[in-house]
């Protein structure tokens, strides 16, 4: 009995949490909420990884119960010599506690594993908050948001620029005055101004591949006339301005309090 819930055990702590993941992962991106996990340019990869673990859950039916024990040892073998036994049945004894260290660390491990997929079915997906935006946030631009395609493209078509591109040529862009009069239509949250800045700062979130990685973005936008609290979404429709000392801000011609975007980060 006991050897069959230890197969058991196995086979969930295996295959049975990696099927369940690979259910919910499908089932994420049928919803169109894996977004709120992973870039979705990266969709692919995950849900044909999924697919690939149920197939192979599917086809470890094909093996009894048990047989991922067997590593084909010949427990067989001559008799013994008698006079051996009593130094054999200390030596068995001594080994009789790697099972059982084993089997504690297994069901500890088993335990958290379990807990973990088990928030990831009952939790409801969830967006990063402004507060850890804001926490995360030196000033700095992102480091892997397209910097040097958005910095060289002076003159080009800026419209679907997003707060973390414009936030890139903000920081790296070497003739400001190039992008002066641009017009800007973005959505974001607020964050206090920085130090010497008048105004408030729109932030967004900027994924490269998972939300691990994600980096928070800001720009300067001058004082607007709407009492907007820290962490509320905004839309800020106005134009790029290239200020006398060389820097870059928004000067909003329209401000207006929104709900968070069903997806609220940049990619």
């Amino acid at each position: 009995m006991s050897e069959r819930l230890g197969s058991l055990g196995t086979r969930w702590l295996g295959l049975g949490l990696a099927s369940v993941l690979a259910v919910v992962t499908i089932g994420l991106a049928t919803t169109g909420r894996l977004a709120l996990y992973i870039n979705p340019a990266q969709n692919w990869f995950a849900v044909g990884m999924a697919v690939i673990v149920l197939i192979g859950a599917v086809a470890s039916f094909a093996l009894p119960l048990g047989a991922e024990a067997d590593h084909g040892h010949d427990h067989g073998g001559p008799a013994r010599d008698p006079d051996s036994s009593a130094h054999d049945h200390g030596e068995h004894r001594a080994a009789s506690r790697g099972p059982r260290a084993a089997l504690v660390v297994g069901a500890v491990g088993g335990a958290l594993a379990t807990g973990v997929t088990a928030g990831a079915i009952l939790l409801p997906p969830a967006s990063l908050s402004v507060e850890l935006a804001m926490e995360r946030d030196t000033g700095t631009a992102p480091l892997f948001a397209g910097a040097d395609d958005v910095v060289l493209a002076a003159g080009s078509d800026t419209s679907d620029y997003g707060v973390g591109d414009w936030a890139a040529v903000f920081a790296r862009a070497t003739n400001p005055d190039a992008f002066d009069g641009a017009e800007v239509a973005l959505t974001g949250f607020v964050t206090p101004a920085g130090e010497g800045e008048d105004g408030i700062r729109l932030g967004r979130l900027v994924i490269t591949h998972c939300v691990i990685d994600a980096q928070p973005a800001s720009l300067p936008v001058a004082p607007i006339e709407a009492d907007v609290p820290v962490g509320a979404w905004i839309r800020v429709e106005g134009v790029v301005t290239a200020t006398s000392q060389g820097e870059l801000v928004v000067e909003p011609t329209s401000v207006a309090e929104v709900s968070e975007p069903e997806d609220p980060y940049e990619y």
